[in-house]
């Protein structure tokens, strides 16, 4: 089972690897581009942000923050949505444009977050980030790219199954894998967020502290 699972991913990667080469270089374009628009904002905005940033530091440094179970829940239904939009969208023909702008929204988000926080607080920011957006989405980058991929991948047969007559592949076997990867992306999602809901909070409490004692 093993060796068959291993054939069916390395398969998978190699029909699908121009894929997985634009859906990662358009993610980290939009990593760059969120990087940027911290340093367009005005100084009232950078501000702004920076206080209620300060004020969410002051909760968790005082503990005063959700139970761990219930940010697993929201993190959890959170991630969960965004996989299985991106997976119902593999499902039509006129999702493919769409999930790309979802995988370069993410990459805005990330590029975004950890450069405000570099930005406004320099090592410390770095360091906050480290802890509480870097191990998490060590996790969550590539199964949005996995996910992504398989999508596009999965919608461009539906588009070649309608338009391109001489094309006569059944697609019921492409949708069962389809369905296990978004299974297997579940589970991901899973760990990534108990690591945000159980123990990032905790590294996040003793860098806030660092910083300000």
């Amino acid at each position: 089972m093993n060796r068959t699972l291993k054939a069916v991913l390395i398969k998978h990667f190699q029909e699908n690897s121009s894929i997985y080469l634009f859906t990662t270089v358009l993610f980290l374009i939009g990593v760059i581009f969120g990087a940027i628009i911290v340093n367009s904002l005005s100084y009232s905005q950078k501000e702004d942000l920076y206080y209620y940033l300060s004020r969410f530091f002051g909760q968790v440094s005082n503990g005063e923050f959700a139970s761990a179970s219930l940010m697993f829940k929201q993190s959890f239904v959170h991630y969960a949505k965004y996989v299985g939009l991106m997976w119902i969208l593999g499902l039509s023909i006129i999702g493919l444009p769409i999930i790309l702008i979802l995988l370069f929204l993410k990459g805005i988000v990330v590029g975004f977050t950890v450069g405000f926080l570099v930005n406004q607080m320099g090592w410390y920011g770095f360091l906050l980030s480290f802890v509480s957006v870097l191990p998490q989405n060590l996790l969550l980058v590539p199964a949005f790219i996995f996910i992504g991929t398989a999508a596009i991948s999965f919608s461009i047969r539906m588009i070649r199954k309608q338009f391109v007559r001489r094309v006569n592949e059944p697609i019921f076997p492409y949708f069962v894998r389809y369905s296990f990867v978004m299974a297997g992306m579940l589970i991901i999602i899973s760990i990534a967020s108990s690591f945000e809901a159980y123990i990032s909070p905790v590294l996040m409490k003793n860098v806030i502290e660092m910083i300000y004692n």
